[in-house]
């Protein structure tokens, strides 16, 4: 697990993600908690429970953007699901387990590609040779040829060099791929499609065989597939699954969003019984329970959970009691004004501008964003967050869409190849918008 200090993961979360320090201080701790966990005598270890976290607040403020940047920085499986899609069992839906399902085979993936990279140069050395028996066809000379034996090789280290030059990149092989045979089908079963799959393929696996399809294509082409096929058949799949299992149960983390959707209200009759089925449905999983995979039980006593809604209709204290209980650390994320919305477009590494900028010097043409003109637009969707709906940082997006519209769309044919947006420019394209509540209310 990586060894990184609650300030150094903050400092990340800095780079990508405005304000909101109070979760990601929490978030922040809750990881370097985990790496604290693996370093405690292993009686003790198994009785450390992560502390779940809660997060509070309006779309587009950031929650799953620290739930990902987290994940991404910890290496481990990050799975997001929306609550509202889970319903109790009765009602169309999505069956709760199917989230530790959906983890593991992410997990069986990056654990993979991890092994795969692992065994790489022996896989490049293997499809080398396979390329080079490609360009150099026939039998292989008998024991009284010693003089053709020893012409092909020499001829093979010569292609060997060329190949490794790169000078046989544009040459064509015919390569030998396989496919799967097996028909595609999804059959609803009291478990779910998943396991009705996995089952559908144990059984009839042998019934239908791979295909052999022999396609032409470039050298440069035919290593990437060939190494890719090598690397394959190097990688201990029993490995795999055993190293992404226990990645799943020590390290994996799972963003339940619209938490909030789940909360029965005071008050109201109708689906709450839905709405305390799904939370009752959830909290074994929160709890602490085995689920069963295709690649064994996998146990979710150690998995973090970080739920996270707006409650603007319903408040945390409207969930369950006992699911309330299994998310001790609460954080509640600021809503972004003009300030914020300056820093969002200028300051992160994937800065909105600096996106924008690239993509248009594509076409020849350079940006220049003034601060005035920066200004502009951080105010701009302040005022229209205000006036409609309050969309967070996703305003942005809209404004600099309708902002760059006709540059977008005109870029290939402009003469003029150095364009400043300054406030004039913003409020000349943005004028309709902020002044008409019923054209912004449909616009954005």
């Amino acid at each position: 697990m990586t060894n990184f200090t609650p300030r150094e993961i903050v400092s990340e979360l800095d780079r990508y993600i405005i304000g909101q320090n109070g979760a990601k201080r929490a978030v922040a701790v809750a990881l370097r908690n985990r790496w604290r966990r693996q370093q405690v005598p292993a009686d003790l270890r198994d009785e450390i429970a992560p502390k779940n976290i809660i997060m509070i607040g309006p779309t587009g403020v950031g929650k799953t953007e620290i739930a990902r940047r987290l994940a991404k920085l910890a290496q481990a499986p990050f799975i997001k699901v929306e609550a509202s899609k889970f319903t109790e069992v009765g009602y169309v839906g999505r069956d709760v387990e199917s989230m530790i399902r959906d983890l593991m085979e992410l997990a069986i993936i990056m654990v993979k590609e991890e092994e795969a990279q692992k065994v790489r140069v022996k896989a490049e050395d293997l499809a080398e040779e396979r390329l080079l028996d490609l360009l150099l066809p026939g039998e292989t000379p008998g024991a009284g040829e010693e003089n053709a034996a020893e012409k092909r090789a020499a001829t093979r280290e010569k292609l060997r060099k060329l190949l490794r030059r790169g000078d046989l990149n544009d040459r064509f092989v015919e390569v030998e791929t396989q496919t799967s045979r097996m028909p595609m089908m999804e059959i609803l079963t009291p478990q779910g499609t998943e396991e009705m799959d996995i089952n559908l393929k144990e059984m009839f696996g042998n019934l239908f065989p791979k295909k052999t399809k022999h396609r032409r294509m470039k050298v440069s082409e035919a290593k990437e597939i060939l190494i890719a096929s090598e690397a394959e058949r190097l990688v201990d799949m029993e490995k795999v699954h055993t190293l992404a299992k226990e990645r799943v149960e020590q390290s994996g983390i799972i963003f339940v969003d619209e938490i909030d959707k789940i909360a029965s209200r005071e008050g109201i009759h109708g689906p709450e019984v839905s709405r305390e089925g799904v939370q009752r449905d959830i909290l074994p999983i929160v709890e602490g329970s085995t689920v069963n995979t295709k690649y064994g039980p996998v146990k979710t006593d150690h998995i973090l959970f970080i739920a996270a809604g707006a409650f603007h209709i319903s408040k945390p204290s409207d969930l369950i009691p006992e699911l309330q209980g299994r998310f001790p650390i609460r954080v509640e994320l600021e809503s972004l004004g003009e300030e914020e919305f300056v820093r969002i477009l200028t300051e992160p590494k994937n800065a909105l501008i600096r996106q924008y900028s690239a993509l248009m010097k594509t076409e020849g043409l350079e940006i220049v964003f003034q601060e005035d003109g920066v200004r502009e637009i951080a105010r701009t969707a302040t005022l229209v967050n205000e006036r409609t709906e309050n969309i967070g940082a996703r305003r942005l997006h809209t404004l600099m869409e309708k902002l760059l519209e006709d540059l977008s769309f005109s870029a290939p044919e402009r003469q003029e190849k150095r364009i400043e947006v300054n406030e004039d420019y913003v409020r000349q394209r943005l004028a309709d918008i902020a002044g008409d509540e019923d054209l912004s209310r449909y616009i954005l």
